[in-house]
C-alpha cells in the first residue's frame, strides 16, 4: 500500500495543485503555478525516505508551502468579500493542502498527531489533496460554468463538497458515525458534481477528447465515492468493507487518475478558470 499511496501523494504534489492553481486563478496565481513543483519536490521526496529526522524537515518544507497558500485564502476572502458557493470552493481548495502537509510532518517524523495512528496520516495526505484541493475546486468550477436551469444543483455541490469534506475531518476527531456524516454529504456533493458534468458540462465540450475526460471523471466519482460509503459505513457498524489496502487501489487511484487527473485535463481544454479575474 505505501509505494501506491506514495505514488498517488507524488502526483498530487507535484502535478494536480499546480495545474488547480492555473485554474483558480492563471493571472494571479501563475507564477506560484510554475514555482510549485520546486516547492513541493521536498514533499515528494521525504515519502519515500525512512521516517526520521531527514524525512520530517523535508515534510516541513512543503508543509511551509501549502500554509503559505493556505494564508491567501484569508487574503482573498477580504478582497472579494464574496461567500458565493464557487468562492466557498475556491476557499477550500486553497486551505486543503495545508491540513495534508501537517499531517505529512507528522508521519513522517513517526509522532501520532492528535493520537491517529501513523497509517491514518499517511492517508490523510492524499485525502486532502484530492477530496480536498481538487474536489472543491471541481464542484468551484461546475457551480460556474452550469446553466441557470441547474442553478439549484450546482450551488448545492458548491457548498456540499466543502461541508463534506470538513465534516470527514471532524470525524476524526469525533467518532465513526460523524465520519459517516461527512461522508455521505461529501459522497452527495461528488454524486451532484457527476450528474452536472455528464448531462450540463460534457455536451458542450469542444471536442471528443475533452468530452471522453469529463465522461471518465463523472463515471469514475459514482464508483469510488461508492466505495467510500461503503467504508465508512463498515467503519461505523462494523459490517465487512474493504480494507484501507483495497480502498487505497480502488477509491485512491480511481480518484487520483480517473477524476482528478481527468478533471484538470479536462477544464485546462476548456479554458476555463474559477473566478473572475481582478486587476
Amino acid at each position: 500500500m505505501t509505494v501506491l499511496v506514495n505514488l498517488i501523494v507524488t502526483l498530487g504534489m507535484l502535478g494536480i495543485v499546480p495545474a488547480g492553481l492555473r485554474l483558480i486563478d492563471p493571472v494571479a496565481l501563475r507564477g506560484l503555478a510554475r514555482l510549485w513543483p520546486l516547492l513541493a519536490a521536498p514533499g515528494a521526496l521525504c515519502l519515500w525516505l525512512p521516517r526520521g529526522a531527514l524525512a520530517m524537515v523535508l515534510a516541513g518544507l512543503y508543509a511551509a508551502a501549502t500554509l503559505a497558500l493556505a494564508a491567501r485564502a484569508p487574503a482573498r476572502l477580504l478582497r472579494t468579500r464574496s461567500l458565493a458557493p464557487p468562492e466557498i470552493a475556491v476557499l477550500t481548495a486553497l486551505v486543503a493542502p495545508s491540513v495534508a502537509g501537517t499531517a505529512l510532518v507528522a508521519e513522517r517524523g513517526g509522532h501520532r498527531l492528535f493520537g491517529f495512528d501513523l497509517d491514518i496520516l499517511a492517508l490523510t495526505v492524499p485525502h486532502f489533496h484530492f477530496a480536498g484541493f481538487v474536489a472543491a475546486l471541481v464542484a468551484g468550477l461546475v457551480c460556474r460554468a452550469a446553466p441557470g436551469s441547474a442553478g439549484g444543483l450546482s450551488r448545492a455541490a458548491a457548498y456540499s463538497v466543502p461541508a463534506g469534506t470538513l465534516l470527514v475531518l471532524l470525524g476524526y476527531f469525533v467518532d465513526d458515525w460523524a465520519e459517516l456524516v461527512g461522508a455521505v454529504v461529501l459522497t452527495g456533493g461528488m454524486w451532484t458534481v457527476a450528474l452536472l458534468t455528464w448531462r450540463e458540462i460534457r455536451p458542450r465540450a469542444g471536442g471528443r477528447v475533452t468530452g471522453a475526460l469529463l465522461s471518465t471523471s463523472a463515471a469514475v466519482l459514482v464508483a469510488t465515492m461508492l466505495l467510500a460509503l461503503w467504508w465508512a459505513l463498515g467503519e461505523a457498524t462494523g459490517i465487512p468493507h474493504p480494507t484501507l489496502t483495497w480502498m487505497a487501489a480502488t477509491h485512491g487511484l480511481g480518484n487520483a487518475l480517473g477524476f482528478a487527473l481527468c478533471s484538470m485535463l479536462a477544464w485546462h481544454r476548456l479554458g476555463s478558470d474559477l473566478t473572475e479575474k481582478t486587476p
